[in-house]
């Protein structure tokens, strides 16, 4: 299914991103940049963090970007004590996120833009997830198997950990998992208007 006009293109070495956008049913090509920084600014709220960091991956592409083409960006961020919970690089790192989403309610926000070389719409997607208080065993039954260094807050939804360990959800499961499929099917049917309204 297309979008528009659009030639959609999925930025993004996620394998659960291309999952979930697949989704919908939309055709899209994947191109993906090596070695793109994930940097903010020091100082910059957790929230806001997979927002601005969805816009400066985009700015990577734009130039790079031919008319008709839109570009999907994104990056999701685990947020516990209003402190970003990146990706880990230790068991111990690993073992320490998941030991302070233990027992308590946090929030995982993916911040997406929509690009294209006239027009870019941006927005960040809230969720909040719940964990039961987890054993040290569960904690290192996870870890030693499904070794999440590639996930934020050291954790997938839709893995081992996510199965036993979560109690409630509110708001869109699949934006945990690292995308807003409902949201950007509204925004992608939405945007070819905007768009025109720019030029």
């Amino acid at each position: 299914m297309r979008i528009g006009n659009y030639d959609i293109i999925l930025a993004s070495n996620s394998p659960r991103r291309r999952q979930l956008l697949k989704g919908l049913d939309i055709d899209f090509e994947v191109r993906v940049l090596p070695d793109i920084a994930e940097d903010y600014p020091p100082g910059l709220a957790a929230k806001d963090i997979p927002l601005y960091v969805s816009k400066e991956k985009a700015a990577a592409y734009r130039n790079m970007l031919s008319e008709g083409q839109l570009l999907i960006t994104a990056d999701t961020m685990v947020i516990a004590d209003s402190k970003a919970l990146g990706k880990p690089h230790s068991d111990e790192e690993a073992h320490a996120m998941l030991r302070t989403l233990s027992g308590r309610t946090h929030d995982v926000v993916t911040g997406v833009a929509l690009t294209t070389k006239r027009h870019q719409k941006a927005f960040a997607v809230s969720t909040e997830v719940t964990f039961k208080q987890l054993t040290d065993k569960e904690i290192d039954y996870y870890i030693e198997k499904y070794h999440p260094y590639d996930k934020a807050g050291a954790y997938g939804i839709q893995e081992w950990i996510g199965y036993v360990g979560v109690t409630a959800i509110r708001g869109s499961y699949f934006n945990v998992m690292g995308l807003p499929v409902q949201r950007i099917w509204e925004e992608l049917k939405n945007f070819r208007r905007e768009d025109s309204l720019m030029q």
